[in-house]
């Protein structure tokens, strides 16, 4: 059996060589963004996230810390700060799971079937029960505001102070990422 830091290594190449953007932070590969789309045929198709990753010392067999940078109205993820609550991420990770594993399937599986009774977005999870449609709205409102599928090419010319309620512009300065208090 290979160690956890040579496991870590493949795993990360292993991302890094796939259809996924990745952006290493400081240098390492303890820690990184990855470019994420919203899965074909889910409410969130079109939308362009950017996930936070990082690795424990003891990955694999820890599970990596995942959350969105940028908005995302879901009943499993915490609208403030980004946090993903996912049972195989979570609490019945494995170390036979690996990092494509969460792009390319759990993450999906999250968008595609929300769970409301164990929320962490308490409001996305009550309008998603009470109110399909409104839910299905605002997700799609989201999308469009926080998660355009050019948030990563827009064009300079876009004023990074313009107000995305309107949903003409996302500028796509780091600075408006999942914090960013609404007024």
């Amino acid at each position: 059996m290979s160690s956890p830091s040579k496991r870590r290594d493949m795993d990360v190449m292993k991302l890094m060589m796939s259809d996924y953007k990745v952006e290493p932070i400081n240098d390492g590969i303890n820690e990184f963004n990855v470019e994420f789309h919203g899965p074909k045929d889910s409410l969130y198709e079109g939308g362009v996230w950017k996930v936070h990753v990082e690795l424990p010392d003891a990955y694999p067999y820890k599970s990596p810390s995942i959350g969105f940078l940028n908005k995302i109205y879901h009943p499993n993820v915490d609208e403030g700060s980004g946090s993903v609550c996912l049972d195989v991420i979570n609490q019945s990770w494995s170390p036979m799971f690996d990092l494509l594993n969460i792009f390319e399937t759990f993450l999906p599986q999250l968008l595609l079937y929300p769970n409301p009774s164990d929320p962490l977005n308490g409001d996305a999870a009550s309008l998603m029960l009470r109110d399909k449609q409104q839910y299905e709205q605002k997700v799609k409102e989201y999308c469009e505001c926080f998660a355009k599928e050019n948030i990563a090419n827009d064009s300079a010319e876009e004023s990074s102070d313009e107000d995305v309620s309107d949903g003409n512009g996302v500028a796509s300065s780091d600075d408006d990422v999942a914090g960013h208090v609404d007024p």
